[in-house]
């Protein structure tokens, strides 16, 4: 039997949580917490029911995720302070020659948003794309729109980035599932949204780098760390995570207890973030030149976002516990199952209105997350929950406008109007979206 009541609860807590982002401009981590309690509230929860829905919802999260994203964050700071963004880029397109820039960057952007803020790697790589604008005359959309995508597309769908690493939290999925799926749709994503969009909208609209550009050196030591060395402690986190994925799902068989054990500690990903920032504190740090004090005073730094990042997901833990608690999440579960109606679809959709109204596509993630949640069953399988999880960060990317930050660094930093913008950055985030959403379709229907 349908609960009207709690279906009205439901629609007055999802509004009030975009009325108060959107129109009053609180913090995500305040509206997501206050909208959650007016849901319990009208559900019938009493007092004590709801302080204990805010405290499990909060603890169950932040365990595992604030551990992930400071680490992350840390390690992010000091292969940006390193240099290693623009090492890997320069290394790129001097392999693959200036004629395939485009794609240069584009992998570029893939590989460098894994530790490093979707933002601060754009910027830096800023003078990259200038030059590269001014060697070949071409428009400047051709280099840049292929970074933006990679960068995106990355910061999305691959941990150690926060917004997949609390989806995946929240839902319970692993993982090394996800990076693994992660990368399978983000290759072809990149390709698509970057590569041959970007060829596309370059020959439409012409952008120029500015007259004169003050670059930043990154890397004010002698001497710089080589691009092998970088891309290992980028991808050494991962590689431990996947590979222990394949042995606790016994794709591998080890038949020695200790192996295996030591494999699965330093897999998770508490102790292989923890072995890439130590390696990248020596190596990145030490061995350049940079002080103990400087490093610290890096690592403070970094862990400011990243403690916004983590109090949102924090509450969007709670909005789940409380769509738990109430049932809510149980009511919509019967009405898909009856309606036919796909949960990847359902997760896809929710991500996207909730991005298209508030703007940011982490709290579009975390706020899509909580309400699928609860409709995940104890039968669903890692990859469907991965699946999952890719298609919540498609819908989440979707079509960033003028409530969105990404929109105006980029307007600022390629110099291009409004118009010009969204054509570009606006049309490049929605095929991203729907690109990423229906790979990730296929791939849940082929190997699902």
């Amino acid at each position: 039997m349908i609960n009207y009541e709690l279906i009205v609860a439901i629609i007055l807590c999802i509004s009030l949580l975009l009325f108060m982002i959107v129109k009053l401009k609180f913090h995500p981590f305040i509206a997501l917490l206050s909208s959650s309690i007016i849901l319990g509230i009208f559900a019938d929860l009493d007092s004590d029911q709801i302080i204990s829905n805010i405290q499990t919802g909060m603890a169950n999260t932040l365990g595992f995720i604030a551990v992930v994203v400071g680490l992350g964050a840390l390690l992010g700071a000091i292969l940006e302070h390193s240099g290693g963004a623009i090492i890997i880029t320069k290394y790129m397109i001097k392999k693959l020659g200036i004629n395939q820039a485009p794609l240069a960057m584009a992998f570029s952007g893939f590989l460098i948003a894994i530790p490093v803020f979707f933002d601060v790697a754009f910027i830096i790589l800023i003078p990259i794309i200038y030059a590269l604008q001014k060697q070949t005359g071409k428009s400047l959309l051709l280099f840049a729109i292929p970074l933006l995508a990679g960068l995106a597309t990355t910061h999305a769908f691959i941990p150690p980035t926060p917004g997949p690493i609390a989806v995946a939290q929240i839902i319970g999925a692993n993982l090394g599932w996800v990076i693994y799926i992660g990368f399978i749709v983000g290759i072809p994503t990149v390709m698509i949204s970057g590569v041959l969009f970007g060829k596309f909208i370059s020959k439409r609209i012409f952008i120029s780098a500015p007259p004169s550009t003050d670059k930043v050196d990154h890397n004010s030591k002698n001497t710089m760390p080589s691009v092998s060395i970088i891309l290992f402690i980028i991808l050494l986190p991962l590689i431990l995570i996947l590979i222990n994925t394949i042995v606790q799902h016994e794709l591998i068989s080890i038949n020695n207890g200790i192996v295996k054990s030591s494999i699965q500690l330093i897999g998770h990903p508490f102790c292989a973030l923890l072995i890439a920032n130590i390696l990248a504190w020596y190596i990145l740090g030490i061995k350049q030149g940079f002080t103990k004090t400087q490093l610290l005073d890096i690592s403070r730094k970094s862990l400011i976002p990243a403690g916004s990042i983590i109090l949102i997901t924090g509450a969007g833990g709670v909005l789940k516990e409380f769509l738990v608690s109430t049932g809510a999440g149980e009511m919509i579960a019967k009405s898909l199952n009856e309606s036919g109606f796909s949960i990847l679809l359902f997760s896809y959709l929710v991500a996207f209105l909730i991005r298209i109204f508030q703007g940011s596509s982490t709290v579009a993630m975390i706020t899509a997350a909580s309400l699928v949640s609860p409709l995940i069953i104890s039968t669903t399988s890692n990859l469907d929950l991965a699946c999952i999880v890719i298609s919540i960060a498609a819908g989440a990317s979707a079509t960033s406008h003028v409530n969105d930050s990404g929109f105006w660094i980029v307007n600022q930093y390629l110099r291009t109007s409004e118009k010009e913008t969204f054509y570009s950055w606006t049309g490049m985030t929605t095929i991203l979206s729907l690109s990423g959403f229906i790979i990730v379709t296929i791939i849940n229907y082929l190997l699902g």
